[in-house]
C-alpha cells in the first residue's frame, strides 16, 4: 500500500527572492528532518544551499519545466502528484491538481492592503493566485494571526480553514558564537558599534525614513556608531540605492553592504546594537524573529504583524515618524540596561519561532487535511 505523501511546490526557490524563499527553504528542510519519507517536491533546485539569487542562469532546466507545465493541461500535474494526499501550491504554478487536497501558505495580503508597494504585474499575479488557489484551497497556512485576520476580512474565508503556523528563525541564529560575530565583522571591515537593517531595498521596507532619522541624530552619535544596511536591490529601489551609496561615501556613519551570504548574517545580527526594522507592512518579518533568536535587541514598526511577532519584546515605533526612530535608536544606546532588557525579552519570545515547531505543526495540519 502506498502511503499518501505531501507534495510541495518548490518553484519560489528558483526565482530571485528573500522572505518567501527563506521561509520555504527552512520549512522544507525541517519537514524532511521530521518525516523524510512523506515529503515529495516539484521544481526543487539541485543545490542544497539557500541562495537569494535565481533565474535561468542558476535554475534554467527547472524553470523550463515550470513554464512547460503551466502551458499543459492540469491532467499532467495530476499524473505527477498521483501518490500525494496533499498538494501545497505556490503562486508561480498556473495549474493545480484535482485529486489531492489543495493547500497553500498565505504570507501577507499586501497586494490588497498596500498595492502601491508592488509592481502592477505582481499585484495582478497575487489576484490571480487568489482566484486560482486560495478560493479553492481545502486548507491554508497563515504565517501570523494578523495575516489570518486579513484573509478572513478580505476573502471572507472560514476561520476554521486557516491554520496559523509561525515560521522559525534560521537554525544558526539560536547559537551564534563570539567567534562568528568577530569573523563576520572582520570579513566586512565593520567598525563597532553598529545598528543593523536587513531587508530588500524597496519602498515597503521604508529605508528612506530610516536614513532621514539617522541623519537627524547628533553628529557625535553618528561618528561613534554606524548604520549598516544589508539587502538586495528590489523594485523601485533606484532613488534609495543612490542615497545609500552617497551616504556610504560620506562620513555619515551609513554603510550599505548589499547582499551578504546567509552564512555571515547570524554573526552580523548578533553583533549589532539593535536591529532596526521600520517596515510599512509585514506578514511576519523573519529578520525580526532571527534577531530576537540571536540576542539582538529589536526596534520595529507598530503596524501589521510586527507587534504580534515581537510580543512586547521590542521598542515599537511609528514607521512614518523619523523622530520616533531617532528617539528609539538613542534610547537603546543611551538608556542603561534597556539593551539587555530587550535582548533577554527577545530570546524568550524567540522560543515560539523554531523550525522544529513549525514542521511539527505543519505535519499535524497536513494529517488533519487528509483525514477531513
Amino acid at each position: 500500500m502506498v502511503v499518501p505523501g505531501i507534495c510541495i511546490d518548490c518553484s519560489p526557490l528558483l526565482v530571485r527572492s528573500a522572505g518567501v524563499k527563506t521561509w520555504l527553504y527552512h520549512w522544507l528542510r525541517a519537514l524532511r528532518e521530521q518525516h523524510p519519507k512523506r515529503i515529495q517536491t516539484l521544481f526543487e533546485p539541485s543545490a542544497g544551499r539557500l541562495d537569494h539569487a535565481g533565474g535561468l542562469r542558476l535554475h534554467g532546466p527547472r524553470l523550463v519545466q515550470l513554464q512547460t507545465l503551466n502551458l499543459l493541461p492540469s491532467g499532467v500535474l495530476d499524473l505527477l502528484t498521483r501518490h500525494a494526499g496533499v498538494f501545497h501550491a505556490s503562486n508561480l504554478l498556473r495549474t493545480v491538481p484535482k485529486r489531492p487536497r489543495l493547500s497553500t501558505t498565505l504570507h501577507d495580503l499586501t497586494a490588497w492592503i498596500v498595492p502601491e508597494f508592488h509592481r502592477p504585474e505582481q499585484v495582478a499575479g497575487d489576484l490571480a493566485f487568489a482566484e486560482r488557489v486560495l478560493r479553492h484551497a481545502d486548507g491554508v497556512i497563515a504565517v501570523s494571526e494578523n495575516t489570518r485576520r486579513d484573509a478572513i476580512r478580505i476573502f471572507g474565508m472560514k476561520p476554521e480553514k486557516i491554520r496559523v503556523i509561525y515560521p522559525g528563525a534560521g537554525f544558526g541564529y539560536f547559537s551564534v558564537t563570539e567567534e562568528q560575530k568577530v569573523d563576520a565583522a572582520n570579513t566586512y571591515g565593520l567598525r563597532l558599534p553598529y545598528f543593523l537593517f536587513i531587508g530588500t531595498i524597496e519602498p515597503r521596507k521604508n529605508i528612506d525614513t530610516l536614513l532621514t532619522a539617522w541623519m537627524q541624530l547628533p553628529s557625535t552619535f553618528r561618528s561613534e556608531n554606524n548604520l549598516v544596511v544589508l539587502g538586495m536591490p528590489g523594485w523601485k529601489s533606484g532613488k534609495t540605492l543612490r542615497r545609500l551609496t552617497q551616504l556610504t561615501r560620506e562620513p555619515s556613519g551609513v554603510r550599505y553592504m548589499g547582499y551578504v551570504p546567509e552564512s555571515f548574517v547570524p554573526g552580523l545580527t548578533a553583533g549589532a546594537e539593535a536591529l532596526i526594522y521600520p517596515s510599512f507592512y509585514e506578514g511576519f518579518g523573519i529578520p525580526v524573529a532571527q534577531a530576537m533568536a540571536a540576542g539582538c535587541p529589536v526596534i520595529a514598526s507598530n503596524v501589521a504583524s510586527l507587534p504580534e511577532i515581537t510580543g512586547g519584546a521590542a521598542l515599537l515605533i511609528d514607521p512614518r515618524s523619523p523622530g520616533e526612530i531617532t528617539n528609539a535608536l538613542r534610547r537603546v544606546k543611551e538608556s542603561p540596561g534597556l539593551g539587555d532588557q530587550l535582548r533577554l525579552a527577545g530570546l524568550e519570545r524567540a522560543r515560539l519561532f523554531t523550525w522544529d515547531r513549525a514542521a511539527r505543526e505543519s505535519l499535524e495540519y497536513f494529517a488533519a487535511l487528509m483525514s477531513s
